[in-house]
């Protein structure tokens, strides 16, 4: 694949074969986000794990200290006073059977993140096959579904992020902007890899973190030592 003069000349500062710690990573990080805009910054671990046995998946959420430097848009499917409060904690949209009819009949996805009721799973389980290869899919887990939608609502718009393994045991996750400096990347960071350590399935043999890389919209994957994390 070729690349342009930019990423060649951010690889260049990268040394081949190098693992790097946290700071040195973060610190390169922003160095090589060169675009015109201000780049996502995510990293890339791949665990130890199988993700098709149902005891070794890995999946939670986490609210990162200095968000993500993404305006988060929310959906609340609720009734009554849990509509309310959804309101009131300034979702940007609140429906129920109308929003839920609303994504089947015209494919509606102008949100990134849906928050609903236990009791109104039965309904917003039917738009499982919309939602679910989207990654919108509320779940408890994630705390999208939950009767304090206020708390949820919250949460989302101050940065809290899910991160769930992929078909090939790696989670993908953006810690920050290049804009934030290595230091608030570096919390982002520690706060998130805590999460996937704590998340770890009790069915793990051997080591569990493998390999982490953290990469720029535009740039090079730098890789980083996880012996602390393995």
């Amino acid at each position: 694949m070729k690349h342009g003069k930019k990423y060649n000349a951010a690889a260049g500062l990268l040394e081949v074969g190098k693992f790097y710690d946290v700071d040195e990573a973060m610190d390169l990080s922003v160095k090589t986000g060169t675009a015109k805009f201000d780049e996502t910054v995510e990293i890339h671990v791949r665990l130890g794990v199988d993700s098709r046995h149902a005891d070794q998946q890995v999946r939670g959420a986490v609210v990162l200290p200095n968000g993500t430097g993404k305006t988060v848009r929310t959906l609340v499917i609720a009734k009554g006073d849990a509509a309310k409060a959804a309101e009131a904690a300034g979702s940007d949209f609140v429906g129920a059977e109308d929003a839920i009819e609303r994504i089947q009949k015209e494919n509606w996805l102008d949100f990134d993140v849906i928050i609903t009721t236990p009791d109104m799973m039965g309904m917003v389980g039917r738009l499982g096959k919309i939602l679910g290869p989207k990654g919108l899919m509320p779940t408890p887990k994630a705390g999208t579904v939950t009767p304090d939608v206020a708390k949820a609502v919250n949460d989302a718009k101050a940065g809290k992020i899910e991160y769930r393994l992929d078909k090939a045991n790696i989670i993908h996750c953006p810690i920050g902007k290049v804009s934030f400096g290595a230091d608030k990347l570096k919390e982002n960071f520690e706060t998130l890899m805590d999460a996937i350590v704590k998340a770890k399935p009790a069915a793990t043999k051997g080591q569990y973190v493998k390999s982490c890389v953290v990469a720029t919209t535009m740039g090079p994957g730098i890789k980083l030592n996880v012996a602390r994390f393995a």
